[in-house]
């Protein structure tokens, strides 16, 4: 298990990016949430196996209108929690 803070910059806020984010995280059974920021970036914070985010963070950079110009990873511990919710 691996617990990931990410924030994404580029065109990510106002193109669905919040939602498709919990869309996929929830189907590939991974916990966190995401949130808007006021600059313009979207900070998320993302729990599973490593291959797992991996796959998130491919099919968000593939997903319609979501352009991902660059991305500040850092691991974290992990929590206890069920889900992966919009703040």
């Amino acid at each position: 298990m691996a617990r990931k803070h990410i924030i994404f910059y580029g065109r990510v806020q106002g193109v669905g990016f919040r939602y498709s984010a919990r869309y996929l995280a929830s189907d590939l059974r991974l916990s966190g949430w995401v949130k808007n920021l006021w600059d313009g970036s979207v900070e998320m914070e993302v729990q599973g196996s490593e291959k797992k985010i991996d796959t998130l963070l491919e099919q968000l950079s593939r997903t319609r209108f979501i352009v991902i110009e660059d991305m500040d990873i850092r691991d974290i511990p992990e929590v206890s929690e069920i889900g992966f919710r919009v703040r």
